[in-house]
């Protein structure tokens, strides 16, 4: 019987289009990932933490990262990432997870532990939420969810990957339940890595919040952007752009 592994995996590669190797920018001294693998490390519900990367040459220095930052890591497809997650958690005997992309640098630890708690209590495949802003919680996903997933989609091109839980009616979704949720969906701010801009823009408040481990909470971030507005205004002119992109790619292939 295998024992209950939550965990959670980062999910991470170097060769980005429209920021190249954003993961490797620096703040205050860090690169980007290592930023990332401090802040995975405050879900202490999760038993592991996985950098999950391909296969690519390119990739090497994460693996790199991950072994110096005592984390475990694993690669597969460049492409597809639903069978590189599902790949992860065979190899590392994971039954549930969060996931946590590599360019949501203030993702909320405490909305994480509260994930992995629910989809245990309710005993769902999938939690998600439309009621937060993008880049403080992505999903938390049942194992066995994703496999039947794998069995039935019909491309590799599975980075929009959402849609094959929420639209083929085939599981059971809840949306992420947990007291507060409001309080983190400030309007007109962009928390997540995409464009020079959002460089600039977590640069700003790194910097003057002289963030060394990236351990604040969101809403202590979030309330500092109140008493700063004009930081939210170097990048978010961006989020339409980048709705309309994540819109653009989103696309569900199943086997009939």
């Amino acid at each position: 019987m295998q024992l209950n592994t939550p965990a959670v995996i980062i999910t991470v590669r170097t060769e980005s289009k429209r920021l190249p190797k954003k993961c490797l920018l620096k703040l205050n001294g860090k690169t980007i990932i290592e930023h990332i693998i401090d802040r995975a490390k405050l879900i202490n519900k999760a038993k592991k933490i996985v950098l999950c990367t391909t296969n690519n040459k390119s990739d090497d220095i994460l693996c790199d990262i991950a072994e110096k930052n005592e984390i475990l890591f694993f690669r597969g497809s460049s492409m597809d990432k639903l069978m590189r997650w599902y790949e992860a958690t065979k190899e590392f005997r994971i039954t549930h997870f969060v996931t946590f992309d590599a360019d949501d640098l203030f993702c909320e630890p405490y909305l994480n532990n509260e994930a992995l708690k629910q989809i245990e209590k309710d005993n769902v495949d999938f939690i998600f939420s439309n009621d937060i802003m993008a880049g403080a919680f992505t999903y938390c996903i049942k194992t066995s969810a994703l496999k039947k997933v794998c069995e039935i989609k019909d491309t590799e091109d599975t980075e929009m990957m959402w849609t094959y839980f929420l639209d083929t009616g085939l599981f059971n979704n809840e949306s992420l339940n947990t007291k507060d949720l409001k309080k983190y969906n400030r309007k007109n701010t962009r928390i997540t890595l995409d464009y020079i801009e959002d460089y600039k823009f977590f640069k700003e408040i790194f910097n003057i919040l002289n963030i060394q481990e990236n351990n604040l909470s969101l809403l202590k971030i979030l309330s500092f952007l109140n008493d700063n507005p004009y930081i939210s205004d170097i990048n978010y002119f961006r989020d339409d752009e980048w709705s309309k992109n994540q819109e653009k790619k989103t696309n569900l292939k199943i086997r009939l």
